[in-house]
């Protein structure tokens, strides 16, 4: 039977395909169904479940069920891609036939992360190699000549759009590690859709996950982001790869940090801190003390917290601002917070305190631009909030932690002991915090001052709160 063509209309968003045209799609977008060609193959042409063979050869696949006892764990395989920050955020290294997605905004560094990657896991294992449809194979090496101590000779660069001619490379190569610089840039020549739709980023994706798990390697991916910080195209890549990583950080400050958003082999609280320099990304080992660097204890609206970001704790500072409002609604601005829980926090102040913040603009910003989760911050925005608006300083050298309830009552939050040591650390004379978590860490609190003693260090003082109305006694 001869193939006939034919076209559906596919929305850009979701990925959902319909015969006709439709403004709306059914997630709720407009304007986003695209007409594209697809290729009816008939009956006759069945496609057979084929694998590749390390000769090169296909061979059919028998699906065939394992124990699970049987099965090696894969933590032995995991490849060191010489950048410690990475490996951390990746659990502990690359997986072997895993699929990495890594996206941030235009500038922000993720060529650079990638090039140093490949070049240190070309410098002591197999080879890499480095696909681009956006460069030349030029720009790539005036790159890393850049930033990369060494070039190895394991190191191929392959300026190439075409997934079957990448493909036939690979089997050629046999890569330990392959890079798709990027995904929206890509296509296969059996569809007439332009690369970027979704129709190409399904195809190409599978073919990519086809590649990774068939001959065992790695792959990193990177892909475009949207003007709100999302990843460009339809949700479905996302789904597809087993790691999804962000870049995010501020191109006019140096401080770059990547997260994982999704990770089937590791957590996705951890995070990874860079310094952009002339010689590229650098990794910082003590993020705490660059990000505290230049703060003023003794300004007003400034007040130290800590989180603990997956295995490390994290000492930031919040900074707030309220001034009187000149137009009919007074702002909420935040940065670093989500708005919805400051809006929280100034109620509990209104409510339990009397703050009268109706007619009261008020800005939270994190310095750093770091995005931290969780509820630890709670109790430092509220100290950094009624601060500005008393116009007075909190006691120097505190550290405040805690979460906030709507009856204003302080909860307990986890891993109080590894931020407290990080504190003593810092130098560190005050710690606020809630009542239950001073309680347990009665035993720590001998072993760390005994400690701080013996260096010649003033005491640490843990000071417990009930609820956030006894913040007035802290505000000298």
């Amino acid at each position: 039977m001869a193939k006939k063509n034919s076209t559906v209309f596919v929305c850009q968003e979701c990925g959902y395909e319909s015969p006709k045209w439709m403004g709306q799609c059914i997630c709720g977008a407009w304007n986003t169904m695209v007409e594209e060609k697809v290729i009816n193959t008939g009956k006759d042409d069945k496609r057979r479940r084929t694998s590749v063979g390390a000769d090169g050869n296909d061979m059919r696949i028998s699906s065939k069920p394992a124990r699970i006892s049987e099965i090696l764990s894969g933590e032995e395989k995991r490849i060191d891609t010489g950048i410690g920050e990475l490996n951390r955020v990746l659990g502990g290294g690359l997986v072997s036939g895993s699929l990495v997605l890594i996206s941030g905004e235009p500038g922000i560094g993720k060529s650079t992360i990638i090039i140093q990657a490949a070049s240190n896991i070309a410098a002591s294992g197999g080879p890499v190699l480095y696909v681009s449809g956006e460069e030349s194979e030029e720009q790539i090496k005036m790159r890393a000549d850049r930033v990369c101590r060494s070039l190895p000779e394991n190191l191929f660069l392959l300026s190439e759009t075409n997934m079957e001619n990448i493909n036939e490379v690979c089997r050629q190569l046999k890569p330990a590690f392959l890079i798709i610089d990027s995904i929206q840039t890509m296509y296969s020549s059996d569809l007439d859709s332009a690369p970027g739709s979704v129709s190409q980023v399904r195809a190409c994706g599978n073919e990519l996950m086809r590649i990774g798990k068939v001959w065992n390697i790695p792959v990193f991916i990177v892909a475009h982001v949207t003007k709100s910080g999302e990843l460009a195209g339809p949700r479905i890549l996302e789904h597809m790869v087993d790691c999804v990583l962000s870049f995010t950080g501020d191109r006019s400050h140096e401080i770059r940090i990547l997260r994982a958003q999704k990770n089937r082999f590791g957590t996705t609280s951890e995070i990874g801190a860079f310094e952009m320099a002339e010689e590229g990304l650098m990794e910082i080992e003590n993020l705490s003390g660059t990000l505290l660097e230049e703060m003023d204890t003794e300004s007003e609206g400034a007040v130290a917290t800590a989180v603990y970001e997956g295995t490390r704790p994290l000492v930031l500072e919040v900074q707030a601002l309220t001034s009187p409002s000149n137009i009919g609604f007074a702002r909420r601005t935040s940065i670093g917070v989500e708005n919805s829980r400051l809006n929280m926090i100034l109620a509990v102040l209104e409510k339990k305190m009397g703050l009268s913040l109706l007619n009261q603009d008020v800005y939270v910003n994190i310095v750093g631009g770091i995005r931290p989760e969780g509820t630890y911050t709670d109790l430092a925005v509220a100290l950094a909030v009624y601060s500005s608006y008393s116009g007075k300083t909190l006691i120097s050298n505190t550290l405040a932690l805690g979460e906030i309830g709507l009856t204003g009552d302080l909860r307990a939050v986890q891993n109080s002991e590894k931020i407290i040591r990080e504190a003593a650390h810092l130098g560190f004379e005050n710690v606020i915090l809630p009542v239950r978590n001073a309680e347990r860490l009665r035993k720590v609190m001998k072993s760390i001052n005994e400690e701080r003693c013996d260096n010649g260090q003033p005491v640490l003082k843990l000071i417990a709160m009930k609820n956030v109305s006894e913040i007035v006694r802290l505000i000298k």
